[in-house]
């Protein structure tokens, strides 16, 4: 079973990953609250950011040459 943490990264990095291909959206700049979005959790609930950052500081990171032959 998954711990909170780890279902918390997964669902941020989700989040990361469709707002990276998502041609329309803007980027933001330094400071910027990021856009409101909710993804299922490994559950299967809905996990809104909104609700994250309710509880306290969310810390958004990537691995940009995670899960590829480089």
């Amino acid at each position: 079973m998954p711990t909170k943490r780890a279902v918390i990264r997964s669902l941020v990095l989700t989040a990361l990953a469709v707002l990276a291909l998502a041609s329309a959206a803007a980027a933001l700049e330094v400071g910027q609250k990021a856009p409101d979005f909710a993804l299922n959790g490994t559950d299967g609930k809905p996990v809104k950011l909104s609700d994250l950052t309710a509880k306290g500081p969310v810390v958004i990171y990537t691995f940009i040459a995670a899960f590829t032959p480089t």
